[in-house]
């Protein structure tokens, strides 16, 4: 699955360790989070994070 990093803190969403803080579980991929989730690094929503490429 696809690991996405927030543009303004660094945090990364990694599916395979989800976001327990958030109340995602494993296994959850970043574009079936709801419209709700926001960074837990920042406060910023979904539209703030890019995909990381495999290889970089």
């Amino acid at each position: 699955m696809k690991k996405y990093e927030c543009d303004a803190c660094g945090w990364v969403y990694d599916p395979e360790y989800g976001d327990p803080d958030g109340g995602i579980p494993p296994g959850i991929p970043f574009d079936e989070l709801g419209p709700t989730w926001v960074c837990p690094g920042c406060g910023l929503g979904k539209e703030a994070f890019f995909e990381i490429k495999k290889g970089h």
